[in-house]
């Protein structure tokens, strides 16, 4: 182990109500107050006038539930502008630095001689064999473009003009109409708490609207309602933001870059020069590799019903419990279903066995996450340990001797997305029941060296082989569903100041580094203020860190990181492995890589990957599962190396020729046939999401190619167009308010 250099952490902000803004101890890093969109005024005057009417007070009060449940629970001051409660959390003292590092290498290479894909040079030379191989099924079923929609909600949706809406509330992308709509129903909730509701009043309130306006079953409502109260109610007293600083906090762009000095705040770095960066080299040919499996998003649900309900009301179907089958097509298929199930046991058993049988010369496994299914207003924390505990087991029998390297999902607590920072220690709320039974079932395939931070933060850092390290993060605390970071999001578990000096004795020691998680740092889903940190640490770690592998979306896609000074170098590559969820319209999917192993010149980059698919409709067919590999990158991309200057200049082919971003497109959804046509707006957020290793920032990062796909250089606007564009826009906000409103609780809870 290299010396290591004493870090300097910045002072963590005080969360009491502040006489000045300037007063606080951390940075404001754009270094100016970020302003809204211009018609925010305007539309504010007319909400004013809006919320006075009772019927759609009615309606937002059902908005409301977003705070509830999606972490956005909202504070108010008195007349003077005081907090009615202080809240002032303890300061976490921990110092990282005397915590021992992990020095003996985890695993001993099995001698395996893996046999790389093919490279784009030898594609042409098989593609004969490829077509002798074709399954003509599957190009017709490409062909189903079913949005599984109901048709009075297709029909209502053309309508009221709200489809894309619908689509982004579904996806995570959301809009100026959404934060809005948050921000009413934050306002709402402030007034419950100022007029001394108590916590069993607003919760009852919650259920009751839940209930009258269908947003869904009485079940349902009860059980999130039941869950998320008490906890929700707990930080809502405790919080100094108002509605305008948390929607930006949670939402993220699309509510504006509104100044927050409560959430700003920056990771120190130790005084040593970063390494001059020089241009990687492909790896050597022919050299020994790792070869690697990923499984994310497992979401093993040991309720599924084969010819259960899988059209349902609620946000988990195909369970015996999911209501009366209507019509044939409604029921669950053996292997799964396309429609909002998750993954039933024989279906996780056939995977593993095929992965045991077909790779058996696997080094090590990735597991990135999301075990539970997505039942989460019926969740119980013995429940999920027990799903914790047998996936775990089943692993060990499937993968004797396999060094296993886990990472944390969001899915994995209950209630869901709910990860409190150490210093909230009280039993009611404290999350060392998860973090101590992780500890225990990760044990058998990690070092006991790792135990107290897992212990504290479900983190941890572990030498695989002399000179390469695998660094497992637990992304929770940059998940802006996780409400508990309202009360101070500064660097929950001093996690990324943990990083650091991790990194930072890597770089002593000439270690390399591969980091795992769960939520991708570029995603929506991750708070802008710590995708911010740690974008920053990649870009100084540059030369230490060679990959990054993540999961959550469970799609199959990628991010890429850039210089920040210089957006046109590529620094880095996150690679998002796909879900074995079919969860929703997807088919069941995991990931092979090919790390440069141990030699002499070894860069410890990623040589190549593989993703392989089951076709669900054909196994439900044909009552029999068949796995294939779907693609190769270096192949299918044509790509000399996945270096990240390779992945960037990917995406440039991907901007310029449609033909391209097709493919990737195809290989994005899995190959799903239930996936749609991607239109320029579809395929700017994509190769937009390839482009974002940090989020809530498309703006600088993407705008150069929103341009090029479009065509054109957006041109200027006057200002008469500008304001009636204003008046249009907040005029529209008003008029679809209810409906968004009807929506947005669903995808808060992950219900859609």
């Amino acid at each position: 182990m290299g010396s290591s250099v004493p870090l300097k952490t910045s002072p963590k902000p005080n969360c009491v109500c502040q006489p000045e803004p300037k007063a606080i101890f951390f940075y404001n890093t754009r270094g100016k107050r970020a302003c809204s969109s211009p018609d925010d005024t305007f539309f504010f005057c007319f909400s004013v006038m809006i919320i006075r009417i009772s019927w759609l007070l009615q309606i937002l009060i059902a908005v409301a539930i977003v705070a509830l449940v999606s972490g956005s629970p909202i504070f108010f001051r008195t007349r003077d502008n005081k907090a009615l409660i202080k809240w002032n959390p303890p300061v976490d003292e921990w110092n990282w630095t005397i915590t021992p590092r992990n020095e003996e290498p985890s695993f001993v290479p099995s001698n395996f001689t893996h046999k790389l894909p093919p490279s784009a040079n030898e594609t042409e030379l098989i593609a004969h064999m490829a077509a002798l191989k074709r399954n003509y099924s599957r190009l017709l079923w490409d062909n189903d473009k079913s949005t599984n929609l109901p048709l009075f909600v297709e029909k209502a949706l053309k309508l009221l003009n709200l489809k894309q809406v619908y689509y982004e509330v579904e996806h995570s992308v959301m809009s100026k109409v959404s934060c809005t709509a948050c921000k009413a129903g934050a306002g709402l909730l402030q007034h419950y708490i100022k007029t001394g509701k108590s916590k069993e009043e607003i919760t009852k309130m919650i259920y009751q609207f839940c209930v009258s306006l269908n947003i869904q079953s009485t079940r349902v409502c009860e059980g999130v309602t039941r869950l998320f109260g008490s906890e929700v109610v707990y930080v809502l007293k405790r919080i100094t933001i108002g509605p305008n600083e948390i929607c930006s906090f949670v939402i993220g762009d699309a509510c504006g870059d509104v100044y927050n000095p409560y959430h700003e705040w920056e990771v120190s770095f130790p005084p040593v020069p970063k390494p001059p960066p020089r241009l990687l080299d492909i790896p050597v040919d022919k050299a020994p590799t790792f070869k690697v499996l990923q499984i994310s998003d497992t979401h093993f649900d040991p309720y599924y019903a084969e010819g259960a309900n899988a059209e349902c009301n609620e946000p988990l179907c195909c369970r015996a419990s999911s209501g009366p089958v209507l019509t044939p097509a409604s029921g669950a298929g053996r292997w799964g279903d396309y429609r909002k199930c998750d993954t039933p046991k024989r279906t996780i058993d056939h995977m593993l066995k095929h992965i045991a049988d077909t790779h058996t010369d696997i080094d090590y496994i990735l597991w990135t996450g999301d075990l539970p299914p997505h039942d989460v207003w019926n969740q119980t924390k013995e429940e999920n340990l027990k799903v914790l505990q047998e996936t775990v087991a089943q692993m060990s029998d499937m993968f004797p001797g396999v060094p296993i390297f886990p990472a944390l999902g969001n899915h994995e607590s209950s209630p869901v997305n709910s990860f409190p920072p150490p210093y909230i220690s009280s039993p009611d709320s404290s999350i060392a029941w998860l973090y101590n039974e992780l500890d225990a079932q990760w044990r058998r395939w990690l070092p006991a060296g790792v135990s107290y931070t897992v212990r504290r933060g479900a983190f941890y850092s572990v030498l695989v082989r002399p000179g390469f390290r695998i660094i497992s993060l637990n992304m929770n605390y940059c998940n802006n569903k996780n409400w508990w970071l309202l009360m101070n999001s500064t660097d929950p578990a001093t996690e990324l100041q943990w990083l650091i000096y991790e990194l930072q004795s890597a770089e002593f020691s000439g270690e390399k580094v591969h980091i795992i998680g769960h939520i991708p740092p570029g995603h929506s889903d991750c708070l802008k203020v710590w995708s911010r940190n740690y974008y920053a640490i990649v870009n100084r770690y540059e030369s230490t860190i060679t990959a990054q592998f993540f999961g959550h979306t469970h799609f199959d896609e990628f991010e890429v990181f850039y210089d920040p000074s210089d957006l046109g170098r590529a620094t880095n590559i996150a690679y998002v492995g796909p879900s074995v969820s079919p969860y929703y319209d997807l088919n069941l999917g995991y990931r092979i890589y090919y790390v440069d192993g141990d030699h002499d010149a070894t860069t410890r980059q990623v040589v190549d990957h593989e993703t392989w698919i089951m076709n669900l409709k054909e196994a439900n067919q044909f009552g029999y599962p068949i796995w294939y590999k779907l693609y190769s990158a270096r192949s299918a991309y044509s790509m000399p190396a996945l270096r990240p200057q390779d992945w960037d200049k990917f995406i440039d082919e991907m901007t310029a020729q449609e033909t391209v971003f097709n493919l990737y497109h195809k290989h994005y959804w899995k190959n799903s046939p239930r996936r749609g046509i991607c239109d320029g707006e579809c395929r700017k957020r994509l190769i937009c999401d390839a482009r974002s290793g940090r989020s809530h920032d498309r703006r600088a990062l993407c705008g150069h190619i929103e341009a090029r796909i479009d065509g054109t250089a957006p041109a200027p606007q006057t200002w008469r167009a500008w304001f009636y564009n204003g008046l249009s826009v907040s005029m529209s906000m008003i008029m679809q308010l209810p409906q968004v409103a009807y929506q947005i609780p669903k995808f808060v809870l992950g219900l859609g």
